[in-house]
């Protein structure tokens, strides 16, 4: 997709939460973006303030699970089904 168009829908997805006046259901239905960018700041913290340990193989966390063995389809499938759950626990709060 491209930074234009990523940044195009996350901007769209940004409007839709503030006209909607869902902004605090954003970071759950964007459960894994945020756990990616929460494992990135885990990661370097860590490694700034431990001495170089680390808290996972890789960062993002996506990547943590390919050093795992998990191969990229279960990974992103994963991904799907906790998008999923997490979008239809956020579509419960407006009913």
């Amino acid at each position: 997709m491209g930074d234009t168009g990523s940044m195009a829908i996350g901007g769209a997805i940004a409007v839709m939460a503030l006209t909607s006046r869902a902004v605090f259901l954003l970071p759950i239905m964007g459960v894994c973006f945020v756990a990616s960018g929460v494992s990135v700041i885990l990661q370097v913290g860590s490694y700034k303030l431990r001495n170089k340990k680390r808290v996972f193989k890789m960062a993002p966390l996506h990547h943590h699970y390919e050093q795992l063995g998990y191969c990229e389809s279960k990974i992103v499938s994963g991904y799907m089904i906790v998008t999923t759950i997490a979008c239809l626990i956020c579509l419960l709060a407006f009913i």
